[in-house]
């Protein structure tokens, strides 16, 4: 159990006794999983339980399993499972950044084979200082963000991003990691010699035989040898391999004729193993000793490059890019805020704009197999490019973005393949993106004990499975993007890192002249058939306004118009999106938008609908939901009895004018008769004068109780006939 302050992770491993017959890998199975209670929180969906592990978790287990790997003796066979589970999380420290570290613990804890121990740490750069191992809210600020997977020795290896950072940056983030790892594997060594496990469990996993391993050397070495040196294509190269291979099989069952069936099938076995390795010296003998990769190339050439741009038409963008025999086709879509993706983890909740999805089907090599979902592969190389390219997309962009890489064609570097054709494709897009992003993969020839190495750029495949080290760099005009290594030897040191990263910068610039001359800079127009969006900013107090009660008024808005609309609080403000393939829709949607938001001003005129009838005017909603009252004695110029008479019923549309707003009640007064033409005979009646109200405070003088006269006659109830015409009169003014 590792912890650090509130985070704490269980490790575990487990390995079987002994190998499966006929296994000649190391089997290793390396799973992450963070449980939702280690946050204290439900996961997700109906069960309400963990179900498959995430991209984020798959994605932590090739981190662990990448530096764990290597340092399994090559002739262990084993079954080996370390399992890491996070069992209490803070939600400030990040638990990913610990799990080589309790892996590798585990190990150490056990018999097991292992040439380590490792530890793994996060770096930061953050306002030019190294952070190891930041929090969450920490690495917002980074502009390097690395993982880095080492021994006390060595670095086995390193993924991250960077904001356009330099070569040198890069070398200082990895040497400041090493030493924060260094501590940490000598107290696992520590850990070892006090549990008794310094010593580990004695296995045979492999039958071997010295005489036929050294016939197969001599007979074989200079054939192959010669196969490496023609420069041949990916195709006609492995026919030649196999034949020099399958030749000595016929010679030695010719030689051995009295072995049995059983007894040749072993012999086989042996071959087809002791056979790669030969193949391998003479490809590793020849970069070292000639210079001659197998392909022809020297060690800085670049495969040809082809690219070319909207060979699709249906999708928003488009690119083949094609390097060698190498090659991938990018498609782009731009979607509304809808399209965003929700990542729902045990430890994080945030949507992403933009997504990469690496595809890998198995025709891309030749192989004759069913194409099944996605692999763990496909998920890290989708990443790294993802990583390559998602710094570049403009801040404010209002689209979700979706690049789909789909490798045709594979022989080396597919995922920076993936890189070049998903830049093209957005840049065919449309998509405004900062820089243009190009990526390299380096590879490294190095035998233990010489002083000789030879760095390669643009590696095939056969390189990266054969060298040293697999050294891929992402990269605009200005600098690092994004990066990953993995090293399979020992004693790498920061003089040849420094100079594969500048054999790499330089690669990266010639592929990245190849690619703008197929296009330079993003089109200055989206494709026809691509959705608009119209992003507007309206005030906090109106955005449930917009919505409605119930999302009753922007949906009845989206139904009217065609459109979808959203609306996020941020920074105190709403923003408002509004999408449709039109730009009539959006048009129409913004001027309801615009409507509700809008502040009623005096003296404007708007078009407004009659709401309700009665009989002293009517009520308009001249602004959505905004109502104001149209008098009767505002309707028109000529007087009116009831409303009727000028013909407005319920759900008629008119125009009024807003001609006066309480200040203390905030009702609206409108007249329709204000933008009526004054008919020339019209007389304005007089007003009447009103009677002065007395001062506050001051009460009006009250009659003398003698004088004052009765209401009425209590013997005959007749009114009293004195000023009762001047009452009439007045009581006639009052109402008119």
């Amino acid at each position: 159990m590792l912890r650090m302050n509130d985070t704490m992770l269980l490790a575990t491993v487990c390995a079987a006794k002994d190998a499966v017959p006929g296994t000649d890998f190391m089997p290793l199975q390396v799973e992450y999983r963070e449980k939702y209670s280690a946050n204290g929180r439900f996961p997700g969906g109906f069960t309400k339980r963990e179900g498959k592990a995430s991209d984020e978790e798959i994605l932590t287990c090739r981190l662990v399993d990448r530096a764990l790997r290597p340092l399994f003796p090559s002739n262990y066979h084993a079954e080996v499972y370390v399992n890491v589970i996070v069992f209490s999380a803070d939600g400030k420290d990040m638990p990913d950044a610990l799990a080589g570290f309790a892996a590798s613990a585990a190990l150490a804890c056990s018999d097991i084979p292992f040439e380590g121990p490792i530890s793994e740490v996060r770096v930061a750069r953050i306002n030019g200082e190294f952070v190891i191992n930041p929090t969450f809210e920490q690495l917002k600020e980074a502009d390097m963000d690395l993982m880095v997977g080492a021994t006390e020795e060595n670095i086995m290896m390193v993924e991250g991003e960077m904001k356009e950072v330099q070569e040198k940056d890069l070398l200082e983030a990895l040497k400041a990691a090493h030493e924060a790892i260094k501590p940490q594997c000598r107290l696992q060594k520590e850990l070892m010699k006090e549990l008794g496990k310094d010593v580990k469990r004695e296995y045979c996993h492999e039958v071997n035989d010295d005489d036929l391993k050294a016939d197969l050397a001599a007979k074989c070495y200079q054939p192959a040898y010669d196969v490496t040196k023609q420069g041949l294509e990916k195709q006609a190269r492995t026919e030649a391999f196999e034949k020099i291979r399958e030749d000595y099989k016929e010679a030695y069952a010719a030689a051995h004729t009295d072995l049995s069936e059983e007894e040749l099938d072993e012999k086989y076995t042996l071959i087809d193993r002791y056979y790669h390795d030969v193949e391998r010296d003479a490809m590793r003998r020849c970069i070292l000793d000639e210079g001659v990769r197998l392909d022809g190339r020297k060690t800085t050439d670049i495969r040809p490059i082809w690219c070319e741009v909207s060979p699709l038409p249906g999708p928003h963008g488009s690119a083949i890019f094609t390097r060698g025999e190498t090659q991938a086709l990018a498609s782009v879509t731009l979607g509304t805020k809808l399209d965003e993706k929700l990542v729902d983890g045990a430890l994080e909740r945030y949507y992403m704009k933009f997504l990469l999805h690496y595809n890998f089907p198995p025709f891309s090599t030749g192989e004759a197999k069913a194409q099944r979902g996605v692999g763990r592969r496909e998920i890290g190389h989708g990443h790294l490019a993802w990583r390559g390219i998602k710094g570049q997309l403009p801040d404010d962009y209002p689209y979700t973005v979706r690049v789909v890489s789909d490798v045709l064609e594979s022989n080396g570097s597919s995922s920076m393949a993936t890189t070049c054709a998903g830049t093209l494709a957005l840049m065919d897009a449309g998509v405004p993106i900062k820089n243009p992003v190009a990526g390299i993969a380096m590879g490294l020839i190095k035998n233990p004990g010489e002083d000789k190495y030879a760095i390669l750029s643009d590696i095939l495949g056969d390189e990266d499975h054969l060298g040293d080290m697999d050294f891929k760099t992402t990269g605009t005009k200005n600098g690092l993007t994004a990066t990953q290594m993995d090293i399979k030897c020992d004693g790498l040191s920061y003089e040849i890192l420094e100079k594969a990263l500048m054999q790499a910068k330089a690669g990266r610039e010639h592929i990245m002249g190849e690619m703008m001359k197929t296009i330079s800079e993003p089109r200055p127009e989206l494709k026809p058939h691509v959705p608009r969006i119209e992003q507007i900013i309206i005030p906090k107090e109106f955005i449930g306004a917009v919505i409605g009660p119930g999302g009753k008024v922007i949906q009845q808005m989206q139904e009217d118009t065609q459109t979808v609309i959203t609306i996020d609080e941020e920074d105190g403000v709403g923003k408002v999106q509004i999408s449709a393939p039109g730009r009539d829709a959006i048009e129409a949607a913004l001027a309801k938008i615009k409507a509700i938001v809008a502040i009623p001003e005096v003296g404007e005129v708007y078009h407004g609908t009659v709401r309700s009838v009665m009989p002293y005017g009517c009520f308009v909603e001249f602004l959505p939901g905004k109502d104001g009252l149209l008098h009767i004695s505002e309707i028109d110029w000529k007087r009116l009895d009831t409303v009727e008479e000028a013909g407005i019923k319920e759900g008629d549309e008119i125009d009024v004018k807003l001609i006066d707003i309480d200040q203390k009640t905030g009702k609206f007064k409108l007249s329709r008769r204000a933008l009526i033409e004054k008919p020339a005979d019209y007389v304005e009646r007089p007003q009447r004068e009103r009677r002065p109200r007395p001062e506050r405070g001051e009460r009006r003088p009250r009659p003398e109780h003698n004088d004052r006269q009765p209401r009425h006659n209590e013997s005959n109830n007749e009114a009293p006939a004195q000023d009762g015409g001047d009452f009439k009169s007045a009581l006639d003014d009052l109402l008119k």
